[in-house]
């Protein structure tokens, strides 16, 4: 069915990649477009999918898909914001994607965490409000909460609050840890053990429960919609609950460079992330997120019918792509072979 058009803040991204790439009726996140009676799953076909990115450079991947349009969006400016979502015209959808994993220490939690997490939805929040838009699809994080035990579960409380109270027509969702083909989780842990002869692991029993971006793309486009889903919050989750060892495990396994891993106790394990978070290159672990992972990232109950998601495995997807199968090949054959 054609829809409303729609805004992806931060939908050059991850998550957000593939979420545009359903939505325009594509294969794939790599660009390359399919006939969309071959993706009968998507319940939406909007006229507008516009993704609002730092740059123009960061959404490349995206600009060949079918009426897709980026936007730069310099989000301190309200008039820049105002102008890309009262384009979408009183039936449009925002879809509000960012998050970060890393930041600097703060109380009750630091400045990137603040921006990203507070200070946007905020923002968002209150152009919605100034345009008359009046529907906000919202990513949070499973256990997010104001007094949570780090500033990442902090920073998501507080946007999930803001866009509680915010009189809009909202929808909030919590993901487990989301994998995928191209993803910087199960891939990392990958290539670590290709690098290290063995694993030293923090948080070794922290309990996961990992959902197929794919599945997240669907409870978004099946959202967009069904207005059963106004007012409410939705928690994501796979079929099956890991401990972090396992998750390691399985992907030395999956593979081919499978390392002994040893589970460090709470003092060694801080002491390690303190090391991490300061080395150069990307952040592979921090305090904080030692902290989130004092919290099992667990559904409280399984997920809700109304979204339309029946959970694929991470075995079912991640096994071959580990082995070292072309990513997007294995996503295509995945969209077809996947009942949903």
């Amino acid at each position: 069915m054609r829809t409303s058009n729609v805004l992806i803040i931060g939908g050059a991204g991850f998550i957000g990649s593939h979420l545009v790439s359903r939505l325009a009726g594509a294969a794939s996140a790599s660009g390359a477009p399919l006939d969309p009676a071959a993706n009968p799953d998507s319940p939406i076909a909007p006229d507008r999918i516009v993704v609002g990115a730092r740059s123009l450079e960061h959404a490349q991947h995206l600009l060949l898909l079918p009426r897709v349009e980026v936007v730069e969006l310099g989000l301190a400016d309200s008039a820049v914001l105002d102008d890309a979502i009262g384009s979408l015209g009183m039936d449009g959808i925002v879809v509000n994607l960012v998050g970060v994993l890393h930041g600097d220490r703060g109380d009750p939690y630091g400045p990137q965490f603040a921006a990203a997490h507070v200070d946007l939805p905020r923002q968002l929040v209150d152009a919605c409000q100034r345009t008359g838009v009046r529907r906000l699809i919202h990513m949070s994080a499973l256990g997010a909460d104001p007094a949570g035990p780090s500033m990442y579960l902090r920073s998501k409380g507080e946007g999930e609050r803001l866009v509680r109270e915010s009189g809009l027509d909202w929808t909030i969702f919590r993901p487990s840890v989301v994998f995928g083909p191209d993803d910087h989780f199960l891939n990392l842990f990958a290539q670590l053990q290709q690098m290290a002869p063995v694993v030293p692991l923090a948080c070794a029993h922290a309990r996961f429960q990992p959902v197929f971006v794919l599945d997240v793309v669907q409870a978004f486009a099946n959202a967009m919609a069904n207005p059963a889903t106004i007012g409410q919050a939705y928690e994501l989750g796979g079929p099956q609950v890991y401990t972090l060892e396992e998750l390691v495990r399985f992907a030395g396994r999956a593979s081919g460079h499978p390392r002994p891993v040893i589970a460090l106790p709470d003092a060694l394990a801080r002491m390690q992330a303190a090391v991490l978070e300061h080395m150069p290159g990307g952040t592979v672990l921090s305090r904080d997120n030692f902290d989130s992972m004092r919290l099992d990232n667990v559904l409280a109950q399984p997920m809700a019918p109304e979204l339309g998601v029946h959970p694929v495995s991470l075995e079912a997807v991640m096994t071959d792509v580990l082995a070292g199968r072309n990513r997007d090949t294995a996503l295509q054959e995945m969209r077809g072979s996947v009942h949903r």
